[in-house]
């Protein structure tokens, strides 16, 4: 799907009363989301366990 195409969709599943920001943050997590979801098929995930290692220095 092009990347016009995938933006008019996060768009347009937002209410109509969606800010600006609300719609550039749904565009970033998207994009964020998808890349991740790449990595992982790539094999460049983390385990859980390992995410929650890396996370613990900011959670007390």
């Amino acid at each position: 799907m092009a990347t016009k195409e995938i933006a008019k969709k996060v768009i347009d599943s937002l209410p109509e009363e969606a800010s600006l920001d609300d719609i550039i943050h749904a565009l970033y997590v998207k994009i964020k989301f998808d890349h991740g979801e790449g990595e992982i098929r790539e094999g460049r995930g983390i385990s859980h366990e390992e995410a929650k290692g890396r996370l613990q220095k900011w959670v007390k």
